[in-house]
């Protein structure tokens, strides 16, 4: 599903090695609550020059169990009972949930496709500024937005960042970027970090994650980056939740980071960079048997997941018994059926909006090519049984 199927470089798995088989004692035992100290100096020297700010260690730098975990940090430390929420869809599935259990309200405002026939792009789904605006009132508290996007993999590119951030500073609003896919990237988009933007730091936590930098998921790390007063109360909210988290991966993540730092101005060696070129061949292979099926994808700037429209497809969907929007239906048969697995991107809309979802399935390319020429073949050989 949504990991890669190999593993990491292997200087980062000698890393964790190293830690674990260290014979300094420490390695074993709780490390500072909101940061290993190695990690947030990392982590400092990493984002300083990529925000524009030299960034304190220990006040602008705290870290969770994974982004997700330094996502419930923030809304549960900044979002107060009747805070008002802005979140752009489609939007990753704990953001609403996030939000309700803080007390807040949520309001949603969608990208829309200005094309839906044949091969897109992500470029194509924009955002309307006025429909942004009508979601923000003297109530609103924060704007919640994933750069680049999942499902979707769009890149937002500056004009629409210094849209959102106008509107951030105009209604005094903080904004949450949840930026855990910033180095996967691809043809000539780049990634630009709206806590870079003019005003912007200041009410700004940036989400990262080592899960998806790394290609370790399952290590379980991310970090939140931003000024001390939006970081204290999410360093306070983590240190009364899980309190820490494991001593060896933050040794591990932090050796792994400072190797790959050291190589930025390598881009062939550095792991930041060159996953997105190992990327790219998987996203464009993708793509094309989803054409060569009738398929019609929405090819993604950024991220390692692809919408697929579904809606030209003249399969009839079996009775499951649900009211659940046509992509839910349209998984469990292929899935099902072809032994094929997706996810159904109308989970990442609010129910007002599920309809601009359940036309599409959303695959993943972060595998081997031989996993994917196999989605391939189950594919072709569905087809090629519905033509005759």
């Amino acid at each position: 599903m949504g990991f890669p199927d190999f593993k990491p470089p292997q200087h980062v798995i000698d890393e964790m090695m190293a830690a674990v088989a260290s014979d300094n004692h420490l390695m074993h035992q709780y490390t500072r609550s909101s940061g290993h100290p190695r990690l947030v100096s990392a982590l400092s020297r990493l984002y300083s020059p990529l925000i524009g700010q030299q960034l304190d260690p220990n006040k602008n730098v705290t870290v969770s169990v994974g982004a997700y975990g330094v996502l419930f940090c923030a809304v549960q430390g900044l979002i107060n009972p009747g805070d008002e929420v802005v979140i752009i869809e489609p939007f990753f599935d704990c953001y609403e949930p996030m939000v309700k259990v803080a007390g807040g309200i949520a309001h949603y405002c969608p990208l829309r496709p200005t094309k839906t026939e044949g091969v897109t792009s992500s470029k194509d789904w924009i955002l309307d500024p006025k429909e942004l605006e009508s979601k923000f009132n003297q109530n609103t508290k924060a704007l919640i937005v994933n750069n680049p996007n999942n499902p979707l993999g769009k890149v937002f590119s500056r004009d629409e960042l210094l849209m959102m951030a106008d509107l951030c500073k105009k209604y005094d609003t903080i904004c949450l970027s949840d930026e855990v896919y910033e180095w996967m990237v691809y043809d000539d988009n780049k990634h630009i970090k709206i806590a870079s933007l003019p005003g912007m730091f200041e009410r700004t936590v940036t989400m990262g994650s080592a899960g998806k930098t790394l290609s370790a998921t399952g290590w379980k790390l991310g970090w939140g980056i931003g000024p001390e007063h939006l970081i204290a109360p999410m360093q306070v909210l983590h240190q009364n939740c899980t309190y820490n988290c494991p001593t060896p991966v933050q040794e591990a993540v932090a050796g792994a980071l400072e190797f790959e730092i050291d190589q930025m101005d390598q881009p062939d060696k550095c792991y930041f960079f060159s996953l997105a070129k190992e990327l790219q061949p998987k996203r464009d292979k993708l793509a094309k048997i989803c054409q060569e099926v009738g398929l019609s994808p929405v090819v993604p700037e950024g991220g390692y997941f692809m919408m697929v429209s579904t809606g030209n497809l003249k399969t009839d969907l079996p009775d499951d018994g649900t009211d659940d929007p046509r992509d839910f239906k349209f998984v469990r048969w292929m899935t099902t059926k072809l032994k094929l697995a997706a996810i159904p991107p109308s989970a990442f809309y609010h129910q007002e909006h599920k309809h601009l979802g359940e036309n599409y399935v959303r695959f993943c390319f972060i595998k081997k090519d031989e996993t994917i020429e196999a989605a391939g073949d189950i594919l072709k050989k569905w087809f090629g049984s519905v033509k005759k």
